[in-house]
């Protein structure tokens, strides 16, 4: 049996009990892998039009019930002529020479290192499955000593929006709804989780007027060290000088989250979209009018938990309206 022929019954086994995404990856991997495992014969098909067949008619096996185009059906009949056996791949060359074809993309740019890990996960199943019907006395992969590039960690600039388009990309969403700008300047200045932005208070929150604002009900991030020598931190000197700091017990944020969060603290937060009931906008702004910046509000700790009570009489910072239920 070819390889060709054998990872199109690998992918009919496996479909019935997959995920679309999942099987679009595997369809995705099979699609790379099969072309690299073929003999060199003359009028190679473009890889392009390679792909296009195996991934949307040979692994696809709704699709494959259809008639192929006539391109798509002289691209799989030249992978039928030209796919090596099964029994070729406990060649270590062999199988190498597919690993290494992993890395590579279409256009021959080097592909990233959670896609190859991904991809050689399909790899190794196909074999496997080669050894369950009699195939193949061992998975060939289990003899190769190969290792996959590893992830880059670095965050790149081009990857991650500047102050200045976050900056802009609140103020349009200031313009469109308020609660909106709110909501993503919690998660951009304070660094919150999407679900801890919605729960959120206004009498959880300090907002001086000028300075970082913080959020008293949050836990911090870690425990406290137990007695001992502190840890050297593993921060660059340009992190290093500009990382916050702040008591146990709250969380800081930017000098901007106080002017994102404030305008759904007020009287004039929309009523439509929920927003702070006028009970709780008056002991919010009485609070920033009083207490000295940085001042935390009379609330005992011990009152406070985390996550805060659900109540429908109680709104979000967000102004995310509160289900019926509670």
């Amino acid at each position: 049996m070819t390889w060709y022929r054998h990872a199109v019954a690998y992918a009919e086994m496996k479909w019935p009990y997959l995920a679309p995404h999942s099987r679009a990856g595997l369809a995705g991997a099979l699609a790379t892998v099969t072309p690299l495992l073929t003999r060199d014969t003359g009028r190679r098909p473009p890889p392009g039009r390679l792909r296009a067949a195996l991934y949307g008619h040979a692994f696809n096996p709704p699709r494959r019930s259809r008639a192929p185009d006539p391109g798509t059906a002289s691209a799989l009949a030249w992978l039928e002529r030209a796919s090596l056996p099964v029994g070729q791949l406990s060649d270590p060359r062999v199988i190498r020479a597919a690993l290494d074809g992993l890395c590579t993309r279409l256009d021959g740019s080097p592909a990233a290192a959670n896609t190859i890990t991904r991809k050689r996960a399909v790899l190794y199943g196909v074999p496997g499955y080669a050894v369950g019907l009699g195939l193949l006395p061992a998975n060939p992969l289990n003899m190769v000593r190969w290792r996959a590039p590893k992830a880059a960690v670095a965050v790149t600039s081009a990857s991650v929006a500047s102050p200045a388009q976050v900056r802009a990309i609140l103020a349009q969403a200031a313009g469109i709804r308020p609660e909106l700008a709110a909501f993503f300047g919690c998660l951009y200045y304070a660094a919150l989780r999407p679900e801890e932005a919605v729960a959120l208070r206004c009498d959880d929150l300090i907002l001086p007027a000028h300075g970082a604002g913080r959020s008293s009900s949050l836990p911090p991030a870690r425990a406290p060290a137990p007695p001992g020598p502190a840890p050297v931190p593993r921060l660059s000197a340009a992190a290093s000088s500009t990382a916050p700091t702040a008591p146990s017990g709250s969380s800081p944020s930017r000098p901007s989250w106080p002017a994102c969060s404030a305008s759904t603290c007020t009287r004039s937060a929309p009523r439509r979209t929920g927003g702070c009931s006028a009970a709780a906008a008056a002991a919010c702004s009485a609070n920033r009018s009083t207490a000295a910046p940085g001042t935390p509000h009379a609330r005992p700790r011990s009152a406070r938990t985390w996550p805060p009570p659900r109540s429908p009489a109680a709104p979000a910072t967000c102004g995310t309206p509160r289900c019926p239920c509670g």
